[in-house]
């Protein structure tokens, strides 16, 4: 009897972190594999989507893991599919987490995609920066459809401010048929009549 109370008390003696950290699993890491510090341009849609690696204290791949990626849900940033501002996705064999389906937004600036992986209990957070960017040029090529719009308005108003001129200054008494046509999507603009 007197072993046992011996074995006992060395039971109740030793300490209860290790134990835990057994039955907890595996420390995580994250390390980021794709996409830190990546430049998307605002008009194009080819986009390497961000991804991470998960590893374990020996830097050994953990395969299973889930993996949460999140991004700012306004102002600069992007999407998943959907329209979604996170994604999760679990570790392949190689420990790897790709956000697939992710599409930056028009809004110029950095911003950061947070990740969190979470594997039997133990979790690692890692943030990857990113940033969008519209092309040189772009603006003072006047921006697609609303550049072209501005254009053609301001060649319609050009036309109409020259027409009224001539009249005044031909001293005519009777008006001058100063109509302007701007048709939209078009660069047709009518001169005086």
């Amino acid at each position: 009897m007197r072993g046992l109370s011996v074995v006992l008390s060395c039971l109740i003696s030793m300490p209860l972190a290790p134990l835990a950290e057994a039955q907890a699993g595996p420390k995580l890491s994250l390390v980021v594999v794709e996409g830190e510090g990546a430049i998307h341009n605002v008009r194009q849609r080819t986009v390497r989507p961000p991804a991470v690696q998960v590893e374990d204290e020996n830097h050994q791949p953990i395969a299973g893991a889930a993996v949460l990626f999140t991004l700012p849900d306004q102002g600069v940033g992007g999407a998943f599919a959907g329209g979604a501002h996170t994604l999760t996705v679990m570790s392949d064999q190689a420990g790897r987490a790709v956000a697939r389906g992710f599409r930056p937004n028009s809004i110029e600036g950095e911003y950061p995609i947070h990740v969190s992986a979470s594997y039997r209990n133990q979790t690692a957070d890692a943030v990857i920066s990113q940033s969008n960017v519209l092309p040189a040029g772009a603006a003072a090529a006047g921006g697609g459809r609303t550049g072209r719009l501005i254009a053609v308005l301001a060649v319609g108003v050009a036309a109409m401010v020259g027409g009224v001129y001539a009249t005044t200054r031909s001293g005519q008494a009777s008006p001058v048929n100063t109509s302007t046509t701007i048709a939209a999507g078009t660069a047709a603009v009518g001169a005086p009549r």
